[in-house]
């Protein structure tokens, strides 16, 4: 790997299946109030199953799976999670049967992301769990793993978010193809924020961070605006995860790490926990739709957008700066019951 930004030889040997159409665009946003540009990074639109940035993990999980011989695809999820959405169009893709472990009671009409699990073909197996007990409900997913098994099924299963350090590569390729693009338009950026909730978007960025950094490329920090609780207290471990999603490229040239001053995680934007709507969050998401024609859901991606606008409000970033913001999606969700903040 040379410092021309040609980073393809770093995945060589890697389980990958192809389920990204192409290079998601960098679209320049307004002007904000302090004086700094915003750019969006659209992974709202990479393609499979209305798209969404969990299609980028699963690139790597679902090469895993097949490469292992899984005949299914078990995962877990809150009740309009994303990525339970992009796992089941990934199945339908490739073949394979998916379970999904959902929060909640099963309705009587499905609606956003539940609506399209369905029509993906994937099975839901509800545990009337509250959206933010991730632990009963890994509980759960592993149990139904384990019913798969004894059936004969050969399931591949995968934790809440896909936040696995096979995961976490999706966004070690995300963060190089947004460096490749920054080169290109000759923008020096400040910082790179995203939302994160079980760790593995953020892990896979620090870890495109470090390489670039190490080669010379475009390399600005990243900022993560939190979530879920577990991840504002520094759970899981996103120094290590990265770490160890770095050593599971080949390629990779040794002495490039992550470390712990790579690691901001933002906790003042979460609200009373995971899933409960903030004020600012719901401001964000008017703002992004009347600003850039922007959707962005009450749960993951208006929430970031608020950290980004908050923090540039309190005046982190120079006017004249450039600070780009990573839509991950979750559209299908403003389809659901209160998906949409009240206009």
């Amino acid at each position: 790997m040379g410092d021309s930004g040609n980073f393809s030889e770093l995945f060589t040997g890697v389980d990958r299946v192809n389920l990204v159409p192409g290079v998601t665009p960098l679209e320049r946003g307004p002007i904000l109030d302090s004086g700094v540009q915003l750019w969006v990074k659209r992974d709202d639109l990479t393609g499979l199953g209305v798209g969404g940035n969990k299609v980028r993990k699963l690139e790597f999980l679902c090469g895993s799976a097949v490469a292992t011989g899984a005949h299914s695809l078990v995962t877990v999820g809150a009740a309009q999670s994303n990525h339970c959405r992009m796992t089941a169009a990934a199945g339908a893709l490739l073949g394979m049967e998916v379970h999904l472990v959902l929060s909640g009671e099963r309705p009587q009409e499905l609606e956003g992301n539940q609506l399209l699990d369905a029509l993906f073909g994937a099975q839901m197996h509800f545990t009337g769990e509250p959206d933010h007990y991730w632990g009963a409900l890994e509980l759960v997913r592993e149990s139904v793993t384990d019913a798969l098994v004894a059936d004969g099924l050969q399931p591949y299963s995968i934790p809440i978010g896909g936040s696995t350090a096979v995961g976490a590569l999706g966004y070690v390729v995300g963060y190089l193809e947004l460096s490749q693009q920054l080169a290109e338009l000759g923008i020096e950026v400040s910082a790179v924020v995203h939302t994160s909730s079980s760790g593995g978007t953020h892990a896979g960025l620090v870890a495109g961070q470090a390489i670039c950094r190490a080669v010379g490329m475009p390399s600005p920090p990243v900022i993560a605006i939190g979530v879920a609780k577990g991840v504002v207290i520094g759970s899981p471990d996103v120094v290590s995860l990265a770490n160890e999603a770095l050593s599971l490229l080949p390629n990779c040239p040794v002495g490039i790490e992550v470390v712990a001053a790579d690691v901001v995680v933002d906790g003042d934007w979460l609200g009373d926990d995971y899933a409960v709507p903030t004020q600012e969050a719901d401001e964000a998401i008017r703002w992004a739709a009347r600003r850039g024609g922007w959707v962005l859901d009450r749960v993951y991606s208006g929430k970031g957008l608020s950290g980004l606008l908050g923090r540039a409000a309190r005046g982190e970033w120079a006017s004249g700066d450039d600070v780009v913001f990573i839509h991950t999606g979750g559209v299908p969700s403003v389809f659901a019951t209160d998906g949409v903040p009240s206009l």
